[in-house]
């Protein structure tokens, strides 16, 4: 039973009533309550190769599909990351070639034969998917690390701003005439007070050590916790001064005065939040053309799963007929029973017997049916999952 969160490509023999076929299923289908979608579309006649390139072709192509499938995944997540988890906003940048998902598969998709010749082998075309996706992949992972570094470096330069007067940057808080200048014996130091003792830093702070400058406190700037005092000492009795705060809970301030370092300071930040803002955009374009170029491979790659598993569950000729279901995830049962039920006629072509006059066809399946050792259902299906729900 497939899933209920994805779209199913499936492939039969083509008999030549694919017009038949389709209207037949359409009209069941139409029948249930939800449904959602049904299309048809032309599974390239590849190269077949031999039995065994088929046979390593369907033990390989798996693990390539669950890269394809994560590599998508990875670059759905980082869209979704960057426009703040916004299903609107997300929706304008999941696009296939300016078309949303259901609209690529469902009206009218065809094999990009510009890019994959079918003339090619199976392999070499499969080979070049994987170069593709691993590709986009390196390109992706390169461009998030850069864009991760610069905005871990913003972000911290922010936090730094963030808090309260305790612990926060006072950069952007004190100027250069809150502090004594080119003094060799006195110093102004920055003490965060809480906003309830206060008055006690007021009555005390002259007496908290000698050598204290007197009527020298000025008040700084407030917030909701704490009042920053700039304070004037004796640079000797520093580090007795701030023990004795310490002792007081007031805190003293570890900040020295600088124009050139509070200019580079403010000089860093700026270049970090510009750099930050291009590469935003950067990756943004690139994610979205990505997602565009990824999801295609990846829909490539399941069609020619699809002819793989074909020619060796029904043999030759090599003519299948490809439809794409999207069902209503509240009616996925009703709609798999449906096709079961459609396709049960094919159940003894794909497990018949080779006894008798054998074809062509018969004797390819004759051969793979040894190697069939699990249960199928009677149309070769794969699915595409929701990853951009």
């Amino acid at each position: 039973m497939p899933s209920d969160q994805s779209t199913w490509l499936i492939a039969v023999p083509n008999d030549g009533e694919a017009e038949g076929l389709f209207q037949e299923l359409h009209s069941k289908l139409s029948h249930l309550s939800k449904f959602t979608g049904l299309a048809q579309f032309e599974i390239p006649s590849f190269k077949t190769g031999t039995l065994d390139s088929l046979i390593a072709l369907s033990e390989d192509i798996p693990k390539q599909d669950t890269f394809f499938t994560a590599t998508v995944a990875k670059t759905v997540d980082t869209l979704r990351s960057l426009l703040n988890n916004d299903p609107a906003k997300l929706a304008q940048h999941i696009l296939i070639n300016e078309k949303g998902v259901d609209d690529y598969l469902l009206k009218g998709w065809k094999w990009d034969e510009g890019r994959y010749g079918v003339q090619k082998g199976l392999r070499e075309i499969v080979d070049s998917l994987g170069k593709e996706m691993a590709s986009i992949d390196n390109a992706m992972k390169a461009k998030l690390n850069n864009y991760n570094l610069v905005k871990g470096s913003l972000t911290q330069m922010q936090r730094k701003k963030m808090g309260n007067l305790s612990v926060r940057s006072l950069a952007d808080v004190v100027s250069k005439d809150d502090f004594v200048q080119d003094s060799e014996y006195l110093e102004t130091l920055l003490v965060a007070v809480p906003r309830a003792l206060v008055k006690e830093w007021h009555s005390k702070y002259e007496r908290l050590t000698s050598m204290v400058v007197p009527r020298s406190s000025t008040l700084i700037s407030s917030d909701d916790e704490y009042s920053l005092f700039g304070v004037v000492i004796f640079r000797r009795v520093h580090d007795e001064f701030v023990q004795t705060c310490r002792e007081n809970k007031f805190i003293v301030r570890d900040f020295v005065y600088s124009e050139e370092q509070l200019i580079k300071q403010r000089e860093e930040l700026d270049t970090a939040d510009t750099t930050e803002k291009e590469l935003w955009t950067e990756l943004l374009r690139l994610s979205r053309t990505n997602f565009s170029e990824s999801f295609q491979i990846l829909v490539h790659l399941k069609v020619l799963r699809l002819f793989v598993e074909s020619v060796l569950r029904y043999g030759l000729p090599a003519n299948y007929i490809g439809l794409v279901v999207k069902p209503d995830p509240k009616a996925t049962k009703k709609t798999f029973n449906v096709l079961q039920t459609h396709f049960t006629y094919l159940g003894p072509r794909s497990n018949r017997s080779t006894k008798g006059k054998k074809g062509e066809g018969q004797e390819f399946i004759g051969e793979y049916q040894s190697l069939m050792d699990q249960d199928f259902f009677d149309f070769v299906l794969f699915e595409v999952p929701w990853i951009v729900y």
